[in-house]
């Protein structure tokens, strides 16, 4: 049998420096939420099939992992968590009428064979708001979006919303047939606005909605659209959605964050349990999206619990991609003490790693072989996050070394 010594496509090992950064990165970003008042919740990585069937709108079911358990039932590794929490929040919280606000880090799983050189296990951090309609809700939503950016070390980042009401308003003034309607669907989802042209030019619809086709790709930019955007509402609907972002952004002028967003009214949003406003973040140094989320006021109710709710996940593996290509450093904790002794030097050694640690001092031990030089040690230590190196010689001397700034320093027995 061929040992297999590589990870399958799209999945890799981190480790090391970049995994002390991936987990500071994320203890940084789990502290915002816990600022803003949300609870720790975790899910099982797998779940039933039917949490993410085709009704509740999240992936088609060929991009899932799918297996089966011991008694035949289906499951499946979960492609997105807000399905998973909001079938814990339906069977846990099923009698709370107050807000709840619960908040996440976890892997998903996507088997999207088109992902070449992208991650199809990656690591979500998330919050989600439940049982709150309110633009209130909306806004404290983007708004602990902004602060997860900017604590992440970022500057220059764009939160992109639209509100899917106003997009299927359109649609639904156009009364297509279905194929029609998703082949519309997926060319404005790519932005192919000549393809949606053509595509419109022989279906028989109203002269006002081709018009407001036509226009959505204009409809991207500041308050100023939302302006437009009204000149081509078809329905009470669509106002009301625009009215809504009004709002939002009202209060969002009282965060004090307005400058980081974007109107987008174009966005169908890539899961259809979407309902209202949906909402993307963006960077350099990426070619997707870093934060994902939107409004779900159905979804909690296929799990048996009518309750509106809003959320967010931030893509971890692309935020460090963004952080890393725009040299954004990681803070993360480099303060090992690597102690690397003789022979002889073996009782000293094992003692002063006890008393180190007894401390909350993290301690690295290591003999020293005697064909290796000393210089193979600091690079080790350097490698592996050590800010100090001890070295216990034959004869009761020491040496240390500061792996940061490389100053030395030796102490003699009798000094």
């Amino acid at each position: 049998m061929k040992q297999l010594l590589h990870t399958p496509e799209g999945g890799r090992d981190i480790y090391s420096i970049e995994y002390a950064k991936k987990l500071a990165l994320q203890e940084q970003l789990h502290n915002v939420l816990h600022l803003y008042g949300y609870h720790d919740i975790q899910t099982p990585t797998f779940e039933f099939f039917d949490v993410f069937r085709k009704e509740i709108g999240t992936i088609p079911s060929r991009e899932l992992y799918k297996f089966f358990d011991r008694e035949g039932n289906t499951l499946a590794l979960r492609p997105d968590i807000t399905p998973s929490i909001a079938r814990a929040a339906a069977t846990l919280f099923g009698d709370e009428s107050l807000p709840i606000r619960l908040c996440y880090i976890g892997n998903t799983f996507i088997n999207h064979s088109s992902y070449r050189g992208k991650l199809k296990e990656s690591t979500q951090l998330g919050a989600e708001l439940i049982g709150d309609a309110s633009a209130e809700a909306d806004a404290e939503m983007l708004a602990l979006v902004i602060d997860c950016l900017k604590k992440s070390g970022l500057e220059e980042f764009q939160l992109t919303v639209g509100n899917v009401e106003f997009f299927h308003s359109i649609l639904e003034d156009a009364a297509m047939e279905e194929e029609d309607e998703l082949r519309a669907r997926e060319l404005i989802t790519n932005r192919n606005y000549f393809g949606l042209d053509e595509h419109l030019r022989d279906i028989k619809m109203k002269e006002s909605t081709k018009k407001a086709f036509t226009l959505l790709p204009e409809l991207i930019g500041g308050t100023e659209i939302l302006s437009e955007a009204k000149k081509i509402a078809p329905s009470g609907d669509a106002l009301k959605a625009i009215k809504h972002l009004e709002q939002i952004y009202h209060i969002l002028k009282q965060y004090g964050v307005e400058k980081y967003i974007t109107f987008d009214l174009s966005m169908s949003g890539i899961y259809g349990y979407y309902t209202g406003i949906i909402f993307r973040g963006y960077t350099y140094g990426t070619g997707d999206a870093v934060v994902k989320g939107g409004r779900y006021d159905c979804l909690i109710e296929k799990f048996g619990k009518e309750s509106p709710a809003i959320g967010f996940a931030v893509v971890v593996d692309e935020l460090m991609n963004a952080l890393s290509r725009q040299k954004i450093q990681i803070p993360y904790g480099n303060k090992n003490t690597f102690i690397v002794y003789e022979e002889a030097r073996k009782s000293d050694a094992i003692s002063l790693a006890i008393n180190f640690r007894s401390k909350n001092k993290n301690t690295e031990l290591m003999k020293k072989d005697y064909a290796k030089p000393l210089e193979e040690y600091i690079e080790y230590g350097k490698k592996n996050m050590a800010c100090s190196m001890l070295f216990l010689q034959d004869g009761g001397q020491l040496a240390m070394f500061n792996l940061v700034t490389g100053e030395r320093k030796v102490i003699n027995p009798e000094t």
